[in-house]
């Protein structure tokens, strides 16, 4: 299956995300009565997946997209992956600032992306 940069660049960073916030956060849950240096070595092995998505999503995009709308993009999706981890993985509960956030990002696309 060959998905154009356009579809594909996106489809890499939410993927990539995933590791991110897990490599990130993930620790914070599971990890508590272990040293710090422990977490960060399990969260350096996870970022490698989340490297191993993100320099081609960023490669593939950067042929369709400039580099702001590659930034902007990166930050829609981190808040979009972030916002269910935060709730559903590490029981957080929902916040009106959570829609606040997303409103401003999407106020940032519109800035990004307008012709």
């Amino acid at each position: 299956m060959n998905l154009p940069p356009s579809l594909a660049a996106p489809l890499l960073l939410v993927a990539s995300n995933v590791f991110m916030t897990i490599a990130w956060y993930g620790h914070l849950k599971h990890m508590n009565s272990k040293p710090w240096w422990a977490a960060a070595l399990l969260s350096w092995g996870i970022a490698l997946f989340e490297y191993l998505l993100q320099v081609p999503a960023n490669r593939l995009g950067y042929t369709v997209y400039s580099l702001a709308q590659l930034k902007i993009m990166q930050e829609v999706i981190t808040l979009a992956v972030f916002m269910p981890f935060a709730m559903f993985y590490m029981n957080q509960p929902f916040k009106l600032d959570y829609l606040w956030a997303g409103l401003c990002l999407v106020g940032a696309v519109y800035f990004m992306f307008r012709a």
